[in-house]
């Protein structure tokens, strides 16, 4: 059987512990310098920490920036009260980019401290 894990970049491990625990409600498993495991509804998370400028790709190069960035694969965190969880995500130095509404629930298009993007939804079922 195949199991998924989520790898995120970060450049303070302890600001990500802190964003990832109390902005999305994932839970501490292991904590390191390098490497931190939290687990959220089931899935496992990896808080890598990286410098900014290093190298992320084996063959060829490219720059690791912890500005906003886009990428085509991203997380979403499905939440019981947005609206606090929205406003803790800005509080810990995430960003709220934007929403979307209609007759399934809400979304909140966010960014963590580190300019990785990702959503955080609150269905009307849920």
């Amino acid at each position: 059987m195949s199991k998924i894990s989520v790898c995120i970049d970060v450049s303070e491990m302890s600001k990500a512990i802190l964003f990832y625990t109390q902005a999305l409600g994932c839970e501490l498993v292991n904590e390191a310098d390098e490497y931190t495991e939290l687990s959220f509804d089931g899935l496992k998370m990896y808080l890598a920490c990286r410098e900014s400028g290093s190298n992320p790709l084996i063959k060829g190069e490219a720059s690791r920036s912890f500005e906003r960035h886009w990428t085509p694969i991203h997380l979403d965190f499905h939440v019981t009260n947005i609206d606090q969880c929205v406003s803790t995500i800005v509080e810990l130095g995430g960003v709220k980019e934007g929403e979307s509404t209609g007759d399934w629930g809400v979304a909140a298009f966010c960014t963590d401290p580190f300019g990785n993007g990702f959503c955080v939804m609150q269905y009307n079922s849920e």
